[in-house]
């Protein structure tokens, strides 16, 4: 580290923070010594990474027909585990040591990680094979597939379709059968909108069940990780492998992982179920959808379970609390290069180096990121923190009325997304419609992240040919009855034919 100060570089951080030296010159001394204390952090040597070496390829064409790999891989883990014989894809934002991550950007494009997320070492320690890295919007800021710098990702089920977002590529790689099972992150219903549009089981874990150590992620106030599959046991077995502190990742206190696979079990007798009335009155929102979504809990009723209509007004308002948040997404990735402030995890340095270049680069982000941070600017210039600051100040007040529900029923229902898989906006959109197809979604999702209420959603029917999605929302820590209710609906009837 340069310690020197010279004087023009005084004069221009003065001018920055609008003020005065009455003694520049021992300003500058003194600024000089602060620099030589700071630098003494690169006295302690790290110990040197030991990056496997892995082969990786990038599928084009008709290897490629979904537009869902961003790499290919072939990973094998230890024999004898509980995912022994299976194959699962990782959503790009999951650091692979030796493998290209690129989180949907060519801002970050050439990266490659050195070490390997938390959740790498135990799916390979569970014997899985990792067969490559999927797709994922740009920064993970859109609850569609059509942002990544790769091209648009396509919906199994009808390819003029969304697979959903931000975890497009895991969704439909699974979807198609190309893999058995896919991890997915989400920030605001990014593995839950996808499971909704592709068909499949995707489960927002509680906030810190499931370490978040060598993940990017977008703040850490809302990041989660979890697994999307096609059915209701391997995502339990999936979750099992995951769950647990890891010792590093601040998000983890009081973890309590549970038995999942256990509660797959199709037994719902006296299980208590809420249908929240503002989940079904979205505005644009499918009657069908809102159809399906009763029926799969007229189902459950029919199973044993209790059904009962609650009205939880709050839930309307949850946006104010998800968009209150953009300006600290802002500042963690843009502002700051991805180095996170809010708890202390730490931040691969190799990363912040690609991503401090976007200031250079701005033209390169689609329209959904460049609103987003013209929106957080504003926000800044007008009011400082205030709105972060307002959000959080309210947030336990929307918390504490789901909490309040879930005393009356153990599980709430509602539709995941307000309708089935949208067309995909054509390739020369304006930025009105890039952003309706990326926030459009996400009207039933996105509060729980923010509420850290465990969320899962299952299929539970099919509209012109589409997916629709059921989510569950459960208490804290309380998965486990989330799959046991979600294992009967499975268990029960097909949902293709419903």
């Amino acid at each position: 580290m340069d310690t020197t100060v010279s004087q023009d570089e005084l004069q221009t951080v003065l001018e920055q923070l609008n003020m005065t030296a009455d003694d520049p010159d021992l300003y500058r001394v003194l600024i000089g010594a602060n620099l030589e204390a700071t630098a003494l952090v690169d006295a302690i040597e790290l110990p040197e990474p030991e990056i496997p070496e892995r082969k990786w390829w990038r599928p084009i064409g008709e290897d490629n027909p979904l537009g869902a790999w961003y790499v290919r891989t072939d990973i094998r883990g230890a024999t004898g585990g509980s995912l022994s014989g299976r194959t699962i894809v990782l959503k790009d934002t999951v650091l692979l040591a030796g493998v290209p991550l690129m989180a949907g950007t060519t801002i970050l494009e050439g990266y490659v990680p050195q070490e390997d997320a938390e959740i790498v070492h135990r799916l390979l320690r569970a014997g899985v094979t990792i067969t490559g890295k999927s797709v994922c919007e740009a920064y993970c800021f859109s609850g569609g597939s059509h942002t990544s710098a790769t091209g648009p990702v396509h919906n199994p089920h009808n390819p003029a379709h969304t697979s959903g977002g931000s975890s497009s590529g895991s969704a439909a790689l699974v979807a198609a059968g190309e893999v058995d099972m896919a991890i997915a992150c989400d920030q605001g219903g990014s593995i839950r909108m996808p499971a909704s549009y592709c068909g499949l089981v995707g489960m927002k874990p509680t906030f810190g069940l499931v370490p978040y150590t060598g993940i990017l992620g977008m703040n850490p106030n809302v990041d989660h990780t979890g697994p999307l599959t096609r059915n209701v046991a391997d995502n339990a077995l999936l979750l099992e492998v995951l769950a647990g502190p890891d010792g590093v990742d601040s998000r983890q206190a009081g973890v309590e992982a549970g038995d999942y696979t256990g509660a797959v079990a199709g037994d719902v007798s006296g299980l208590r179920i809420g249908l929240v009335r503002e989940g079904f009155e979205q505005d644009g929102g499918d009657p069908q959808v809102n159809e399906l979504v009763r029926a799969g809990c007229a189902q459950l009723a029919s199973l044993g379970a209790t059904v009962t209509e609650l009205s939880i007004p709050m839930h309307k308002l949850g946006a104010g609390i998800t968009f209150a948040g953009i300006q600290s997404m802002m500042l963690s990735m843009f502002q700051m290069d991805g180095c996170l402030l809010e708890r202390p995890d730490v931040t691969p340095e190799g990363y912040m180096k690609f991503q401090a270049g976007w200031r250079e680069r701005t033209d390169e982000l689609p329209h959904n990121i460049r609103i987003g941070l013209l929106t957080a600017q504003i926000l800044k210039n007008r009011y400082g923190s205030t709105y972060i600051s307002r959000g959080m100040q309210r947030l336990p007040l929307v918390r504490a009325a789901y909490d309040d529900a879930l005393r009356e029923v153990d599980v709430l229902v509602m539709p995941t997304t307000p309708t089935t898989a949208p067309l995909l906006p054509p390739e020369n959109a304006d930025a009105a419609a890039v952003l309706a197809a990326a926030f459009g979604p996400l009207a039933n999702t996105a509060i729980f992240n923010a509420t850290h209420h465990p969320a899962l959603s299952v299929p539970c029917g099919m509209v012109d040919g589409l997916p629709a999605g059921l989510m569950m929302i459960g208490r804290h820590w309380d998965e486990a009855t989330l799959y046991r209710a979600a294992g009967a609906l499975e268990q029960s009837r097909d949902w293709r034919q419903v």
